[in-house]
């Protein structure tokens, strides 16, 4: 039998565990990671907002099985009773919202049944905030967002960005821009050409920008840019609409180093238009019962973001891989050490 695995062309050394431990660039990702920690918990008691402690299993999970899902769920059984590992708490967030009204947030870990790659991670740590407000106020809460993690960043490490991850023009690049280019998803189609490269278009009538596209959109406009209002069934069900004919979401990505890094939307605010969104969507709403009298019971306006941690640590580090930035690398059906 090998000594090593191989997992989508990612060869995991049984010994990585005691190689990394003399790499200071491991030592520079351990920095990083406390940097989003310790920024991120500034960052939102400044704004008020609350942390909430919440488990990592769930029975409602944010990317269900609909039209348009690209996520797998992790299912498992606990003590005889089936559930699931959180891919995201978002709906756990909205719920905060109603005892926080300055908003809740957390960064915990996540779970995806989808094969590793380049850009994603079966489990990965999430930043997530829900705020009560529309798309427009998280797209400008998240810009703030991620410019305070550059700035700290900057801050703090720049001597080893310098030395050990090619430099910090990047970050210096987002504390001083704008505020960052906005395109639609029509618009961006429109300026890719719809090319098949970047554009898929699925059987049942959506689209969907591909890394290639996004990459295009990157270095053609704008390094970092939002693309909002997908389709709307190539999103999530609770996505608000964003047209009075249902076409398309109130949604938006931020596209910076490999594509989209920060991923935000507005919610439906009742629970009549949540159900008319699972039907539309053909999921069912047995799961989402609890989720649907809560917004019966308290209809609120809000939205929110979540920023992939691992996402953000490959564009501060100028990497190109995103399995190598785990301390202790996780993969589904694999057995690892330590």
């Amino acid at each position: 039998m090998s000594s090593v695995r191989e997992i989508n062309e990612f060869v995991v050394e049984p010994d990585r565990f005691l190689k990394i431990l003399d790499d200071p660039r491991t030592r520079l990702l351990v920095e990083l990671q406390d940097l989003v920690l310790q920024e991120s918990a500034g960052f939102w008691a400044a704004k008020g907002a609350k942390n909430l402690h919440l488990p990592i299993t769930t029975n409602t999970i944010s990317s269900p099985m609909g039209l348009g899902s690209d996520s797998l769920p992790v299912k498992v059984s606990m003590f005889g009773v089936d559930t699931y590992l959180a891919d995201s708490m978002q709906f756990m967030l909205e719920y905060g919202c109603r005892l926080a009204p300055e908003g809740a947030w957390y960064l915990m870990p996540s779970f995806r049944g989808e094969d590793a790659d380049e850009t994603h991670l079966n489990q990965f740590f999430h930043s997530e905030a829900e705020i009560l407000g529309d798309l427009g106020d998280v797209m400008a809460l998240s810009e703030e967002y991620v410019r305070a993690l550059a700035s700290a960043a900057l801050e703090r490490l720049s001597d080893q960005l310098n030395e050990h991850a090619g430099g910090t023009a990047h970050l210096e690049a987002m504390v001083r821009s704008a505020p960052f280019t906005r395109l639609t998803l029509d618009e961006a189609v429109a300026h890719l050409g719809d090319d098949g490269q970047s554009v898929r278009h699925d059987e049942g009538g959506w689209r969907v920008l591909t890394r290639f596209g996004e990459r295009r959109l990157m270095n053609e406009i704008d390094p970092f840019v939002w693309v909002t209002h997908f389709d709307h069934l190539s999103v999530p069900f609770y996505q608000a609409y964003g047209d009075d004919e249902k076409r398309t979401s109130l949604n938006g990505d931020l596209l910076f180093g490999i594509g989209e890094v920060v991923g935000c939307g507005e919610r439906h605010v009742t629970g009549a238009q949540a159900r008319e969104a699972l039907v539309h969507h053909e999921v069912p709403e047995d799961d989402y019962a609890w989720y649907l009298q809560m917004k019966d019971h308290s209809p609120l306006q809000t939205a929110g973001f979540g920023l992939g941690v691992e996402r953000w640590l490959m564009w501060a580090l100028a990497h190109d891989d995103i399995r190598e930035l785990q301390l202790v690398p996780r993969f589904n059906g694999q057995v690892l050490a330590p």
